[in-house]
């Protein structure tokens, strides 16, 4: 967005976006055919601190062509999901940029005070600092954006449901809001190691500058630690495992500052306009993206076969020595088998809350989920299940459901209730 533009944004036209800025955006467009792009003055389903009982009412989506093709070569169109160009009055950052003012003023003073002096951009300084002290309040909460009335009763702030096949987006809530996407960076990281055609056998060793002093997390990759680069990428995605990742990014020619560079033209050349990009393992609050974004991160992944197959990965069983360290897939609905999962990456900061993106099979069809915000792992996939159950509600609800769209689980209730 352009500095310039931004502070010269005429007051009233702001004032306006603010008042008409809705609380939740629904997008049942399952029957509805193709639609125009979306004409809206202020991002849809984004509820502004302080306006109580201002609704949006849902606006039409356009129908998305994909492509299937192989990636490309340097300097060609990336193939994935294109996104109709959206028609405002202001423009998504000076909307934000006016929400966060407004919910900074609504604040206690001393609240306003202590996030003024917080270190954000000061890694050494938030490396410091003790262990137990929490980092800033989720986004998604701070928005208002999971406390919006919804009829699927979604504990995710922002979530999205996109035909992997056409574009078509099915259902979406706050799909255009920017936030914090945590892990879900690693798939960005995944993509430029795949395709750089670096030696995956080529033994990389952990050092001090892979250990998290943003956040002081933890792993179980001791300093010194050596194991394949394809190993590496392995425990990024299946288990995001984050020294592994940063040596990924580090090992990169060029180090770290090129291998975020890249990942941020990356993110230009696939139409990711919404999104940036700060490190390599998404453990800054800096990884900022809307749903639509991923859905594309999603789909430019999924043109990855090693990508898809790591992803969704189980378990994995590193030896270090003479120790074995098993790894096992982060995603809880990999792991139940209840799912059709053909790639997948889950994520989560404190900015962020709960973060997932999927690109599953329901009953043959192909579906990207997105989900931001969600309070926990437990209601992350409860709200995944939710949006396939309304999945196969509304997708086949012109007749009985074939077999494998009704999901294990579903089957031994139904087992239970038949007479014996």
């Amino acid at each position: 967005m352009n500095q310039n533009r931004l502070l010269g944004a005429p007051r009233s036209g702001l004032a306006a976006a603010l008042l008409l800025a809705g609380s939740v955006l629904w997008v049942p467009l399952h029957a509805q055919g193709s639609f125009a792009a979306k004409q809206r003055v202020a991002p849809p389903g984004v509820g502004v601190q302080g306006v109580q009982g201002v609704r949006q009412p849902p606006t039409a989506a356009a129908r998305l062509p994909v492509s299937h093709a192989q990636p490309q070569r340097a300097g060609t169109p990336e193939p994935g999901l294109r996104f109709a160009a959206k028609v405002q009055v202001a423009p998504d950052a000076v909307i934000e940029h006016a929400r966060q003012r407004l919910a900074r003023e609504a604040a206690p003073r001393t609240v306003v005070v202590a996030a003024a002096v917080a270190p954000v951009a000061a890694p050494v300084l938030q490396a410091q600092a003790p262990a137990g002290v929490p980092s800033a309040t989720m986004q998604a909460e701070r928005l208002g954006l999971r406390v919006a009335d919804d009829p699927l009763e979604l504990d995710s702030g922002v979530a999205l449901l996109v035909d992997a096949n056409t574009g078509e987006i099915l259902l979406g809530k706050n799909d255009t809001v920017v936030l914090p996407i945590a892990s879900i960076t690693k798939l960005m990281t995944a993509i430029l190691v795949v395709d750089s055609g670096q030696d995956l056998d080529q033994v990389i060793t952990i050092t001090q500058a892979d250990v998290d002093r943003l956040r002081g997390s933890g792993s179980r990759l001791p300093v010194g630690a050596q194991l394949t680069r394809g190993q590496a990428l392995h425990l990024a995605l299946m288990s995001s495992e984050n020294r592994a990742a940063h040596a990924l990014a580090r090992t990169f020619p060029g180090g770290v500052p090129q291998f975020v560079r890249q990942m941020n033209r990356k993110a230009v050349e696939l139409g990711m306009h919404d999104t940036h990009f700060a490190d390599p393992t998404g453990l800054s609050g800096g990884n900022r993206s809307s749903a639509r974004d991923l859905a594309m991160l999603t789909a430019a992944s999924s043109h990855r076969p090693l990508v898809r197959a790591l992803s969704v990965s189980p378990q994995y069983q590193l030896e270090l020595g003479r120790r074995v360290l098993t790894y096992r897939n982060s995603n809880m609905l990999v792991r139940n088998g209840d799912w059709e999962i053909n790639l997948q990456k889950t994520g989560f900061i404190r900015e962020a809350g709960r973060t997932l993106v999927m690109q599953a099979d329901v009953s043959g069809r192909s579906l990207i989920v997105v989900l931001l915000g969600a309070s926990g792992s437990h209601a992350r996939a409860a709200d995944a299940e939710r949006l396939r159950r309304w999945a196969l509600r509304s997708l086949f609800s012109a007749g009985p459901r074939p077999t494998d769209a009704v999901s294990a689980g579903e089957r031994s209730r139904e087992a239970l209730r038949q007479p014996s």
